[in-house]
């Protein structure tokens, strides 16, 4: 039926719940730039953390006017946390930092079952398999390494590389364009309804929606061409896998 696989990866193949806002976290990674002589509050580093965020996504916005919904590097706000307070850190540091923020707010993180079956049975009848996530490299290539996903895919593309996300149809064409992806042979698969189904569907790729406990609610037209409502991946290669 389809010859490119294109999926989602929060909410479709791995099932996370993370807690960015918790005050836990924030004094945890106050104490961590502490170690490092970059002294902080939990409510300072929050503060700084969020106001970095928003200047960083307008300097992204503007070498981008085009592009209507935006991503950053994130490991950018970490440093510049770090030069805020005069404390040079080196590369490997600030992926600690990373690394440890994305740990300390991670409440948990699994695959969902089926999620294996279904890429080595992809993988055995020849299909080309495609990752197009809206995430941080920083925090997903570990994560991936964790369930030793990155195997099953012949391309992978993370908004925060590309700095721009789903549902922006740019971000779709950068996947179909690198991987030289005919539309007619390829399928969106993602638990979002407007970031993976909509933005498919405004690019001109079909697509198949999975409803998850994480999905955003419903709230206007589901423009999927396949669904699977109860969160069951093992229906999915039923549907289109042929």
């Amino acid at each position: 039926m389809f010859k490119n696989y294109v999926f989602d990866l929060y909410g479709t193949l791995i099932d996370i719940n993370t807690d960015e806002w918790s005050m836990e976290l924030w004094e945890k990674l106050a104490t961590l730039y502490r170690y490092k002589k970059a002294d902080y509050t939990a409510e300072e580093i929050n503060k700084k953390y969020c106001e970095y965020v928003e200047a960083e996504k307008k300097r992204v916005q503007k070498r981008f006017p085009e592009y209507s919904v935006i991503d950053i590097k994130i490991e950018k706000v970490f440093k510049k946390l770090f030069t805020a307070k005069k404390v040079k850190a080196t590369a490997k540091e600030i992926d600690f930092i990373c690394t440890a923020f994305r740990c300390y707010s991670t409440k948990y993180i699994k695959l969902y079952d089926g999620v294996i079956d279904l890429l080595e049975t992809l993988k055995e009848k020849g299909k080309k398999i495609y990752l197009l996530s809206n995430a941080q490299r920083k925090f997903t290539e570990n994560e991936l390494n964790m369930f030793d996903l990155t195997k099953y895919f012949d391309g992978i593309l993370i908004s925060s590389d590309e700095e721009c996300s789903k549902p922006d149809t740019h971000y779709f064409d950068a996947l179909i364009n690198k991987y030289e992806l005919k539309k007619s042979e390829t399928i969106m698969i993602g638990n979002d309804y407007i970031s993976d189904i909509k933005g498919a569907y405004d690019a001109g790729l079909k697509s198949l929606y999975i409803h998850q406990s994480i999905s955003p609610e419903i709230k206007g037209k589901l423009l999927a061409d396949f669904k699977v409502m109860d969160g069951d991946v093992f229906k999915i290669k039923k549907l289109i896998l042929k």
